[in-house]
């Protein structure tokens, strides 16, 4: 399972949407979890999916790797769609005590799975095209005009791509921590829900050790090279809007007014 935990991760290439500006890809994926919520029929989901899906195909990024990605949150979708089955009011089509299974929630357990599963793959596209310091870069970017509510923006972006950047060498922690615990007789997988919770004790205990560990070592790290924030600070790559920046802004804005007008019509 820890495996398919893919969030965070960075593939690079040379593909149109990995050379997107990170401000753009930033703006466009919050737009387009927007646009999940306001999409209510199946043409503008069949619209939403048939868009992601090139986008998927010209970021040359493995569906295979996309899919994979989307097993952790497994449980979470099916407990979603259960709630929308059995708990939305309507024409119901099957009734046993207080369960009911209505056509309304067949309808809203279909689109809620739906919406769940492309929202984290829009997520997850932008962390699989777009490295850490770009991501840090274009979010700073994006924050700027708070910095004259003296916000700290250059640091908020810093811990937020420093987040995203260790959390596959968390998971890769994880899993050498609970291969050697494995190695000296640890159970994982049988006894008691109390049993197995205890179990984990001897996995997040020097899962954590680890974490401060390596937050310790990176703050050394950035004090050497007199790292200050963003006081004096230059970039080697500045960020500029592109003709590939524009297409893409068009091309979002085209289905984003498509689905608002199939919104209209309950399409």
């Amino acid at each position: 399972m820890l495996k398919d935990i893919t969030i965070g991760q960075f593939f690079p290439g040379d593909s149109a949407v990995h050379r997107l500006d990170p401000r753009v890809k930033i703006v466009l994926t919050v737009a387009f979890i927007v646009l999940l919520f306001l999409a209510e029929g199946p043409i503008s989901y069949a619209l939403i999916v048939a868009f992601l899906a090139v986008i998927i195909g010209i970021s040359r990024i493995s569906p295979g790797l996309v899919v994979r990605g989307l097993k952790p949150i497994l449980f979470i979708v099916v407990f979603t769609a259960v709630l929308n089955l059995f708990y939305t009011p309507g024409e119901y089509l099957w009734q046993w005590g207080f369960l009911h299974i209505s056509r309304e929630g067949i309808r809203l357990a279909i689109f809620m799975v739906i919406r769940l599963m492309l929202l984290i793959i829009a997520t997850s596209m932008l962390t699989y095209t777009t490295s850490p310091i770009q991501l840090t870069d274009g979010l700073e970017r994006l924050l700027s005009p708070l910095k004259k509510l003296h916000a700290p923006v250059h640091e908020l972006s810093m811990m937020m791509s420093i987040a995203l950047r260790f959390i596959p060498t968390l998971i890769e922690e994880t899993e050498k921590i609970i291969s050697a615990q494995k190695a000296r007789g640890a159970d994982f997988e049988s006894g008691s829900l109390v049993q197995r919770a205890r179990a984990m004790i001897p996995i997040l205990v020097p899962l954590f050790i680890s974490a401060f560990r390596r937050a310790d070592e990176l703050a050394t790290a950035m004090e050497c090279r007199l790292y200050r924030g963003d006081i004096g600070r230059t970039r080697m790559k500045q960020l500029k809007i592109a003709r590939v920046d524009i297409c893409a802004m068009v091309i979002c804005a085209a289905l984003f007014t498509a689905v608002l007008l199939l919104r209209r019509y309950g399409l």
